[in-house]
Formats: C-alpha cells, structure tokens, sequence
C-alpha cells in the first residue's frame, strides 16, 4: 500500500480538482486485482476530491458496461490491464490521445509480461 499511495496521492495533487478533465490519467497494472486494489485506493485517498472519478477497466468484466461508462461518464483516472485498455483503445472507446499522466505499477514485471509475448530477435 505505501508504494500505491505515493503515487496515487501525487497523481490526485497534480490532478484539477475542482474541473478535471475526463481521461486525464492511465494507470496500467499486471492483474486485475491490482486495478481494483489502486482503484479502491484513488477512491479512498480522493474522498475530499468528489470531482476527480475513477474507474476499473479490467478483463473479466463487461466490456459492454465500461463503453458505455466510458461513453457517458468518462472517468478522470482509468485503471486498468494492458489487454483489456489496449482493446478498448483499438476498438476506439478509448481515447489515450489527451492523457496527462501515464503510471505503470510494477512496470517491471509488465514489461517481462510483455517481452514474453514478443520475444527479442536474435541479432
């Protein structure tokens, strides 16, 4: 949890908070239950911050239920695992062009997650 506040509470201090702006700020985490578990964070460290809105966009729950939140009720702070936000990006629901802040959480085992998909040619 200490590591999560850092950034979440830097993320919320930089944040407009009296007009922030839909889409402001991504944050990519390797499982699902660690985007709940910063989601809950944002929610309970931004309580004083009503304006700024977060949001899970995870595999495993209804991708029809996060278009039309991201359609209608766009969140500030999307929260979610690189599947399911770069499908949602390639289907065109979500637009990653006007982001602020771009967070990895454990980029570290992200990016082997993702070397792992598209390993190094040999040179």
């Amino acid at each position: 949890m200490g590591k999560t506040a850092v950034f979440v509470l830097s993320l919320l201090q930089l944040l407009d908070s009296k007009s922030p702006e839909p889409l402001s700020a991504l944050v990519l985490c390797h499982t699902k239950e660690l985007a709940h578990q910063v989601n809950r964070e944002i929610v309970r460290l931004g309580k004083y911050l009503p304006a700024i809105k977060s949001a899970s966009i995870v595999g495993g729950d209804s991708i029809e239920d996060q278009i039309k939140m991201l359609k209608n009720t766009p969140p500030t702070i999307v929260v979610g695992t690189p599947g399911r936000v770069l499908d949602l990006v390639n289907k065109k629901h979500l637009d990653v062009s006007k982001l602020k802040f771009f967070i990895l959480d454990e980029c570290d085992i992200i990016l082997e997650q993702i070397g792992n998909k598209f390993p190094r040619k040999p040179l």
